[in-house]
């Protein structure tokens, strides 16, 4: 099991106990627009994902992680590794910080942190990168703070309610693996 530790925040893998926060996540309408997320989850549907939660991100494709306030073992977000490709040693990033309380007190902070330095010295990827709305300012300030470079903006790529808007996508370079 992966246990990443940070001043403020622990990630942690997903356990049947989480069914209740991912399905309020995953249902959650005013970010599925981030997620690129049309429908609803179900419960079962959940519950399935899981009991697959195990799988090695060798064999998934992507990492799940719930962040996790070092004090408490209830999850306060969720934090993404997919598309993971290790033959070009590279993987998107997403996180989510669920209630707007916990937002702007430094938990996606440093999970993002804990995340990239996980990535860079244990998978030893070259490259994460980040899809992010033109105007996400606040998902755009933490990934620049950590040098992720907007590399370009894919015109008009997300509909959101009854009009089009801008993407960035974001990379960072392991600059240990050159």
């Amino acid at each position: 099991m992966i246990t990443l530790k940070g001043n403020i925040v622990y990630l942690r893998a997903l356990e049947p106990e989480d069914l209740e926060f991912v399905y309020a996540i995953e249902n959650d309408e005013s970010i599925w627009e981030m997620s690129n997320t049309q429908t609803p989850y179900s419960r079962f549907l959940i519950r399935q994902y899981l009991e697959n939660a195990h799988q090695d991100i060798y064999e998934a494709k992507q990492l799940r992680l719930a962040i996790c306030k070092n004090d408490d073992s209830e999850a306060i977000g969720l934090i993404d590794l997919f598309d993971f490709d290790p033959r070009n040693q590279r993987a998107g990033v997403g996180i989510v910080i669920k209630d707007h309380e916990h937002r702007s007190l430094g938990f996606g902070k440093e999970s993002l942190e804990l995340l990239i330095n996980y990535c860079f010295e244990q998978l030893q990827l070259h490259q994460l990168y980040a899809n992010i709305g033109t105007e996400n300012t606040p998902s755009i300030n933490l990934f620049t703070n950590f040098g992720f470079q907007c590399i370009g903006i894919k015109k008009d790529w997300n509909r959101i309610r009854n009009s089009y808007e801008d993407e960035g996508l974001y990379q960072l370079i392991n600059p240990t693996n050159k």
